[in-house]
Protein backbone atom coordinates (compact mmCIF):
# COMPACT_ATOMS: atom_id res chain seq x y z
CA UNK A 1 0.00 0.00 0.00
CA UNK A 2 2.75 2.62 0.64
CA UNK A 3 3.52 1.94 -3.19
CA UNK A 4 0.02 2.26 -4.46
CA UNK A 5 0.10 5.65 -2.29
CA UNK A 6 3.23 6.69 -3.86
CA UNK A 7 2.25 5.74 -7.21
CA UNK A 8 -0.80 7.85 -7.13
CA UNK A 9 1.24 10.69 -5.86
CA UNK A 10 2.96 10.57 -8.83
CA UNK A 11 0.38 10.43 -10.94
CA UNK A 12 -0.86 13.64 -10.41
CA UNK A 13 2.27 15.24 -8.64
CA UNK A 14 1.82 18.41 -9.71
CA UNK A 15 -1.18 18.98 -7.86
CA UNK A 16 0.18 17.66 -5.18
CA UNK A 17 3.34 19.47 -4.79
CA UNK A 18 1.50 23.00 -6.06
CA UNK A 19 -0.83 22.28 -3.09
CA UNK A 20 2.33 21.42 -0.60
CA UNK A 21 3.78 24.55 -1.89
CA UNK A 22 0.88 26.45 -1.20
CA UNK A 23 0.16 24.67 2.47
CA UNK A 24 4.02 25.61 2.70
CA UNK A 25 3.44 29.28 3.02
CA UNK A 26 0.77 29.22 5.19
CA UNK A 27 2.92 27.27 7.67
CA UNK A 28 5.39 29.51 7.12
CA UNK A 29 3.33 32.89 7.96
CA UNK A 30 2.47 30.62 11.51
CA UNK A 31 5.77 29.93 12.27
CA UNK A 32 6.73 33.51 11.74
CA UNK A 33 3.44 34.48 13.67
CA UNK A 34 4.49 32.56 16.56
CA UNK A 35 8.04 34.02 16.00
CA UNK A 36 6.93 37.56 16.64
CA UNK A 37 5.42 36.53 19.94
CA UNK A 38 8.43 34.86 20.87
CA UNK A 39 10.33 38.24 19.82
CA UNK A 40 7.91 40.52 21.58
CA UNK A 41 8.68 38.35 24.57
CA UNK A 42 12.50 38.60 24.68
CA UNK A 43 12.40 41.82 23.47
CA UNK A 44 10.83 42.56 26.92
CA UNK A 45 13.16 40.30 28.99
CA UNK A 46 16.15 41.70 27.22
CA UNK A 47 14.57 45.57 27.97
CA UNK A 48 14.96 44.39 32.01
CA UNK A 49 18.24 42.56 31.27
CA UNK A 50 20.26 45.18 30.01
CA UNK A 51 18.79 48.00 32.46
CA UNK A 52 21.29 46.38 34.82
CA UNK A 53 18.85 47.15 37.99
CA UNK A 54 16.78 44.71 40.64
CA UNK A 55 14.15 46.75 41.48
CA UNK A 56 12.35 49.48 39.23
CA UNK A 57 11.11 52.47 41.73
CA UNK A 58 8.32 54.40 40.53
CA UNK A 59 5.60 56.97 41.36
CA UNK A 60 3.25 55.62 43.87
CA UNK A 61 0.07 53.08 42.28
CA UNK A 62 1.66 53.01 38.78
CA UNK A 63 3.03 50.48 36.65
CA UNK A 64 5.34 52.29 35.26
CA UNK A 65 7.75 53.14 33.73
CA UNK A 66 7.35 51.02 30.98
CA UNK A 67 3.41 50.25 31.05
CA UNK A 68 2.12 53.58 32.55
CA UNK A 69 3.23 57.41 32.66
CA UNK A 70 5.75 57.75 36.32
CA UNK A 71 7.22 61.04 37.60
CA UNK A 72 9.01 61.20 40.26
CA UNK A 73 11.34 64.17 41.17
CA UNK A 74 14.83 63.82 40.43
CA UNK A 75 16.00 63.98 44.07
CA UNK A 76 14.09 60.61 45.38
CA UNK A 77 17.47 59.02 45.38
CA UNK A 78 18.75 60.20 47.67
CA UNK A 79 16.31 59.39 50.03
CA UNK A 80 15.93 55.58 48.51
CA UNK A 81 20.34 55.55 48.78
CA UNK A 82 19.87 55.55 52.87
CA UNK A 83 17.33 52.09 52.48
CA UNK A 84 19.11 49.32 54.02
CA UNK A 85 20.53 46.96 51.27
CA UNK A 86 20.72 49.83 48.49
CA UNK A 87 23.55 49.98 46.41
CA UNK A 88 22.97 51.75 44.00
CA UNK A 89 19.64 54.25 43.09
CA UNK A 90 20.07 56.31 39.32
CA UNK A 91 17.18 58.36 37.96
CA UNK A 92 16.23 57.75 34.47
CA UNK A 93 13.33 58.61 32.27
CA UNK A 94 11.63 57.70 29.40
CA UNK A 95 10.10 58.67 26.64
CA UNK A 96 8.96 56.91 22.65
CA UNK A 97 8.90 59.96 20.12
CA UNK A 98 9.98 60.28 16.58
CA UNK A 99 13.78 60.86 16.14
CA UNK A 100 14.68 62.54 13.07
CA UNK A 101 18.00 62.43 11.20
CA UNK A 102 18.06 64.61 7.79
CA UNK A 103 15.14 64.41 5.99
CA UNK A 104 13.61 60.94 7.60
CA UNK A 105 12.37 59.73 11.50
CA UNK A 106 12.89 56.76 13.04
CA UNK A 107 10.33 56.02 16.13
CA UNK A 108 12.49 55.28 18.84
CA UNK A 109 12.43 54.97 22.98
CA UNK A 110 14.57 57.87 23.87
CA UNK A 111 16.41 57.12 27.72
CA UNK A 112 18.25 59.72 29.51
CA UNK A 113 20.61 58.59 32.70
CA UNK A 114 23.54 60.48 34.40
CA UNK A 115 26.24 60.70 32.12
CA UNK A 116 29.06 61.00 35.36
CA UNK A 117 28.05 58.03 36.67
CA UNK A 118 27.59 55.70 33.65
CA UNK A 119 30.46 53.60 33.83
CA UNK A 120 28.84 52.27 37.66
CA UNK A 121 25.19 53.12 37.08
CA UNK A 122 22.19 50.54 36.19
CA UNK A 123 20.29 51.68 32.74
CA UNK A 124 23.33 52.46 30.27
CA UNK A 125 23.51 49.72 27.34
CA UNK A 126 26.04 46.87 28.53
CA UNK A 127 28.32 47.31 25.96
CA UNK A 128 28.85 48.94 22.47
CA UNK A 129 29.45 47.42 19.19
CA UNK A 130 30.97 50.61 17.83
CA UNK A 131 32.17 54.08 19.05
CA UNK A 132 32.11 54.88 23.07
CA UNK A 133 29.68 55.78 25.75
CA UNK A 134 28.46 59.14 26.51
CA UNK A 135 31.30 61.47 28.31
CA UNK A 136 29.97 64.77 28.18
CA UNK A 137 26.01 66.22 29.64
CA UNK A 138 24.82 67.14 26.52
CA UNK A 139 24.29 66.70 23.73
CA UNK A 140 25.69 63.39 22.72
CA UNK A 141 23.98 59.95 21.89
CA UNK A 142 24.32 55.99 22.15
CA UNK A 143 22.07 54.66 19.36
CA UNK A 144 20.64 51.04 18.83
CA UNK A 145 21.75 49.58 15.52
CA UNK A 146 18.15 48.94 14.50
CA UNK A 147 17.72 52.76 14.24
CA UNK A 148 19.62 52.74 11.44
CA UNK A 149 21.98 55.28 12.81
CA UNK A 150 25.75 55.48 12.39
CA UNK A 151 28.51 57.07 13.85
CA UNK A 152 28.67 60.68 13.72
CA UNK A 153 24.92 60.93 12.54
CA UNK A 154 23.68 64.36 13.68
CA UNK A 155 19.77 63.37 14.99
CA UNK A 156 17.06 66.20 16.33
CA UNK A 157 15.15 65.37 19.84
CA UNK A 158 12.54 67.95 20.14
CA UNK A 159 14.85 71.01 19.61
CA UNK A 160 18.33 69.92 20.02
CA UNK A 161 20.76 67.90 18.21
CA UNK A 162 22.79 65.49 18.97
CA UNK A 163 26.06 63.85 17.46
CA UNK A 164 25.98 59.56 17.83
CA UNK A 165 29.48 58.58 19.94
CA UNK A 166 28.50 55.05 20.12
CA UNK A 167 26.16 52.06 18.56
CA UNK A 168 24.83 48.92 20.83
CA UNK A 169 22.67 46.22 19.82
CA UNK A 170 19.40 44.46 21.27
CA UNK A 171 18.56 47.77 23.17
CA UNK A 172 15.10 47.89 22.44
CA UNK A 173 11.79 48.79 24.60
CA UNK A 174 9.20 45.77 25.17
CA UNK A 175 7.25 46.87 21.54
CA UNK A 176 10.61 46.40 19.53
CA UNK A 177 11.38 50.18 19.24
CA UNK A 178 15.49 51.36 19.33
CA UNK A 179 16.68 52.80 22.47
CA UNK A 180 18.37 56.14 21.85
CA UNK A 181 20.65 57.00 24.80
CA UNK A 182 21.08 60.99 25.95
CA UNK A 183 22.06 62.50 29.04
CA UNK A 184 19.74 62.92 31.77
CA UNK A 185 19.36 66.86 31.76
CA UNK A 186 18.52 66.61 28.36
CA UNK A 187 16.05 64.12 27.92
CA UNK A 188 13.86 65.90 30.96
CA UNK A 189 13.81 68.95 28.85
CA UNK A 190 12.99 66.92 25.75
CA UNK A 191 9.98 65.57 28.03
CA UNK A 192 8.82 67.99 30.17
CA UNK A 193 9.77 71.46 28.69
CA UNK A 194 7.29 73.50 27.13
CA UNK A 195 7.28 75.21 23.75
CA UNK A 196 8.43 78.98 23.73
CA UNK A 197 4.78 80.20 23.27
CA UNK A 198 3.39 77.73 26.43
CA UNK A 199 6.48 78.83 28.45
CA UNK A 200 5.36 82.59 27.77
CA UNK A 201 1.87 82.22 28.64
CA UNK A 202 2.56 80.31 31.52
CA UNK A 203 4.74 83.24 32.58
CA UNK A 204 1.70 85.90 31.76
CA UNK A 205 -0.18 83.95 34.29
CA UNK A 206 2.18 83.82 36.60
CA UNK A 207 2.30 88.00 36.31
CA UNK A 208 -0.94 88.55 36.88
CA UNK A 209 -1.38 86.57 40.20
CA UNK A 210 -1.97 89.17 42.83
CA UNK A 211 -0.77 86.63 45.16
CA UNK A 212 2.63 86.87 43.72
CA UNK A 213 3.02 90.43 43.83
CA UNK A 214 2.70 91.07 47.40
CA UNK A 215 5.18 93.81 48.42
CA UNK A 216 6.20 92.25 51.51
CA UNK A 217 7.46 88.87 49.80
CA UNK A 218 10.41 90.11 47.41
CA UNK A 219 11.73 87.74 44.89
CA UNK A 220 8.68 85.37 45.28
CA UNK A 221 7.33 85.98 41.83
CA UNK A 222 10.74 85.74 40.52
CA UNK A 223 11.50 82.18 41.95
CA UNK A 224 7.87 80.80 41.18
CA UNK A 225 9.08 81.82 37.25
CA UNK A 226 12.35 80.02 38.13
CA UNK A 227 10.88 77.30 39.26
CA UNK A 228 8.45 76.96 35.63
CA UNK A 229 11.78 76.60 33.71
CA UNK A 230 13.40 74.15 35.57
CA UNK A 231 12.94 70.29 35.25
CA UNK A 232 12.97 68.19 37.95
CA UNK A 233 11.05 65.06 37.25
CA UNK A 234 12.31 61.69 36.10
CA UNK A 235 10.34 58.73 35.30
CA UNK A 236 11.43 55.84 37.43
CA UNK A 237 14.94 55.19 39.85
CA UNK A 238 16.79 52.17 38.84
CA UNK A 239 17.69 50.32 42.02
CA UNK A 240 20.31 47.91 42.27
CA UNK A 241 20.77 45.88 45.76
CA UNK A 242 23.75 44.79 47.81
CA UNK A 243 24.86 41.34 48.38
CA UNK A 244 23.13 39.39 50.72
CA UNK A 245 20.10 41.46 50.45
CA UNK A 246 16.45 40.00 48.91
CA UNK A 247 15.27 42.31 46.77
CA UNK A 248 11.54 41.94 48.10
CA UNK A 249 12.89 42.66 51.27
CA UNK A 250 14.67 45.53 49.77
CA UNK A 251 11.40 46.65 48.07
CA UNK A 252 9.41 46.20 50.85
CA UNK A 253 10.64 48.66 52.66
CA UNK A 254 10.95 51.45 49.67
CA UNK A 255 7.59 50.54 49.51
CA UNK A 256 6.79 51.33 53.47
CA UNK A 257 9.55 54.19 54.38
CA UNK A 258 9.05 56.48 51.03
CA UNK A 259 5.81 56.03 49.61
CA UNK A 260 6.50 54.73 46.12
CA UNK A 261 5.99 51.71 44.69
CA UNK A 262 8.77 49.18 43.75
CA UNK A 263 9.07 46.33 41.86
CA UNK A 264 11.15 43.62 41.45
CA UNK A 265 12.41 41.54 38.24
CA UNK A 266 10.03 38.69 38.58
CA UNK A 267 6.93 41.32 39.07
CA UNK A 268 8.13 43.93 36.06
CA UNK A 269 8.34 40.86 33.60
CA UNK A 270 5.21 39.97 34.94
CA UNK A 271 4.02 43.56 33.99
CA UNK A 272 5.69 43.70 30.36
CA UNK A 273 4.28 40.02 29.33
CA UNK A 274 1.10 39.65 30.73
CA UNK A 275 -0.24 43.21 30.63
CA UNK A 276 1.97 45.25 27.52
CA UNK A 277 1.72 42.20 24.78
CA UNK A 278 -1.25 40.11 26.48
CA UNK A 279 -3.64 42.04 23.56
CA UNK A 280 -1.41 41.31 21.05
CA UNK A 281 -0.84 37.69 22.22
CA UNK A 282 -4.52 36.76 21.73
CA UNK A 283 -4.18 38.44 18.54
CA UNK A 284 -1.77 36.18 17.50
CA UNK A 285 -3.92 33.21 19.18
CA UNK A 286 -6.40 33.96 16.62
CA UNK A 287 -4.42 34.32 13.76
CA UNK A 288 -2.60 31.12 14.22
CA UNK A 289 -6.25 29.06 15.00
CA UNK A 290 -7.57 30.82 11.87
CA UNK A 291 -4.31 29.67 9.94
CA UNK A 292 -4.95 26.08 11.22
CA UNK A 293 -8.40 25.58 9.92
CA UNK A 294 -7.49 27.17 6.54
CA UNK A 295 -4.65 24.90 6.59
CA UNK A 296 -7.21 22.26 8.17
CA UNK A 297 -9.52 22.54 4.59
CA UNK A 298 -6.84 22.91 2.23
CA UNK A 299 -5.51 19.16 2.75
CA UNK A 300 -8.93 18.40 3.41
CA UNK A 301 -9.95 19.52 -0.42
CA UNK A 302 -7.01 18.03 -2.17
CA UNK A 303 -7.38 14.78 -0.53
CA UNK A 304 -10.99 14.35 -1.43
CA UNK A 305 -10.27 16.13 -4.71
CA UNK A 306 -7.65 13.10 -4.86
CA UNK A 307 -9.69 10.43 -3.75
CA UNK A 308 -12.67 11.12 -5.68
CA UNK A 309 -10.27 11.06 -8.77
CA UNK A 310 -9.49 7.26 -7.95
CA UNK A 311 -12.94 5.69 -7.11
CA UNK A 312 -13.18 3.41 -9.58
CA UNK A 313 -9.35 1.75 -8.27
CA UNK A 314 -10.70 2.43 -4.76
CA UNK A 315 -13.62 -0.08 -5.57
CA UNK A 316 -11.28 -2.41 -7.46
CA UNK A 317 -9.27 -2.64 -4.73
CA UNK A 318 -12.47 -3.34 -2.23
CA UNK A 319 -13.56 -5.95 -4.94
CA UNK A 320 -10.35 -8.35 -4.84
CA UNK A 321 -10.59 -8.64 -1.25
CA UNK A 322 -8.32 -4.87 -0.16
CA UNK A 323 -9.30 -4.34 3.77
CA UNK A 324 -10.75 -0.80 4.54
CA UNK A 325 -8.00 -0.40 7.05
CA UNK A 326 -5.18 -0.59 4.22
CA UNK A 327 -7.61 1.93 2.10
CA UNK A 328 -7.88 4.06 4.76
CA UNK A 329 -4.15 3.91 5.59
CA UNK A 330 -3.22 4.52 1.83
CA UNK A 331 -5.62 7.95 1.72
CA UNK A 332 -3.56 9.14 5.50
CA UNK A 333 -0.26 8.35 3.93
CA UNK A 334 -0.88 10.95 1.18
CA UNK A 335 -2.27 13.45 3.72
CA UNK A 336 0.49 12.79 5.82
CA UNK A 337 2.80 13.52 2.76
CA UNK A 338 1.35 16.63 1.76
CA UNK A 339 1.67 18.05 5.26
CA UNK A 340 5.49 16.71 5.12
CA UNK A 341 5.93 18.82 2.11
CA UNK A 342 4.14 22.11 3.34
CA UNK A 343 6.50 22.19 7.02
CA UNK A 344 9.47 21.41 4.94
CA UNK A 345 8.51 24.05 2.72
CA UNK A 346 6.80 26.71 5.68
CA UNK A 347 9.97 26.09 7.90
CA UNK A 348 12.32 27.16 4.92
CA UNK A 349 10.02 30.08 3.97
CA UNK A 350 9.87 31.13 7.48
CA UNK A 351 13.55 31.13 7.83
CA UNK A 352 14.73 32.95 5.16
CA UNK A 353 11.45 35.82 5.85
CA UNK A 354 12.50 36.02 9.40
CA UNK A 355 15.23 38.77 9.27
CA UNK A 356 12.77 40.47 6.60
CA UNK A 357 10.40 41.58 9.06
CA UNK A 358 10.70 44.72 10.81
CA UNK A 359 10.24 43.66 14.53
CA UNK A 360 12.15 40.65 15.77
CA UNK A 361 11.47 36.88 15.11
CA UNK A 362 12.50 34.44 17.33
CA UNK A 363 11.97 31.13 15.84
CA UNK A 364 12.47 28.53 18.38
CA UNK A 365 13.40 24.91 18.14
CA UNK A 366 10.43 23.59 20.04
CA UNK A 367 7.85 26.04 18.14
CA UNK A 368 9.10 23.98 15.01
CA UNK A 369 8.50 20.60 16.46
CA UNK A 370 5.62 21.38 18.19
CA UNK A 371 4.26 23.09 14.16
CA UNK A 372 5.35 19.73 12.91
CA UNK A 373 3.48 17.62 14.73
CA UNK A 374 0.28 19.86 14.47
CA UNK A 375 0.72 20.28 10.77
CA UNK A 376 0.51 15.71 10.73
CA UNK A 377 -2.69 16.24 13.27
CA UNK A 378 -4.30 18.55 11.35
CA UNK A 379 -3.67 16.64 8.05
CA UNK A 380 -4.70 13.22 10.11
CA UNK A 381 -8.10 15.33 10.80
CA UNK A 382 -8.36 16.17 7.34
CA UNK A 383 -8.12 12.95 5.50
CA UNK A 384 -11.18 11.49 7.84
CA UNK A 385 -14.00 13.11 5.11
CA UNK A 386 -11.79 11.33 2.20
CA UNK A 387 -11.44 8.06 4.14
CA UNK A 388 -15.52 7.77 5.03
CA UNK A 389 -16.21 8.32 1.50
CA UNK A 390 -13.45 5.47 0.21
CA UNK A 391 -15.34 3.51 2.45
CA UNK A 392 -18.51 4.01 1.21
CA UNK A 393 -17.60 2.91 -2.30
CA UNK A 394 -19.97 -0.20 -3.65
CA UNK A 395 -17.16 -2.84 -4.76
CA UNK A 396 -19.43 -3.26 -7.79
CA UNK A 397 -18.62 0.58 -8.94
CA UNK A 398 -15.76 -1.44 -10.50
CA UNK A 399 -17.34 -3.50 -12.67
CA UNK A 400 -20.44 -1.47 -13.64
CA UNK A 401 -18.21 1.62 -14.62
Amino acid sequence: MISLAGRDILHSWGKFVFTGVGLGLLIGVTLVMAGVYRGMVDDAKALLDNSGADLWVVQKDTLGPYAESSSLYDDIYRGILAVPGVAQATNVSYLTMQVRKDESDVRAMVVGIAPSRMKATAGWPPYLVAGRQITRSHYEAVADIAAGFKLGDRLVIRRNYYTVVGLTRRMVSSSGDPMVFIPLRDAQEAQFLKDNDAIWQSRRRTEANPALNQPGVPGLLDAVIASQSTNTFVNAVLVTVKSGYAPEDVAKSIRRWKRLTAYTRPQMENILISKLIATSAKQIGMFLVILAIVSAAIVAFIIYTLTMDKIREIAVLKLIGTRNRTIAWMIMQQALALGVIGFVVGKITATLAAPLFPKYVLLMPLDSVAGFFAVMMICILASVVAIRMALKVDPAEAIGG
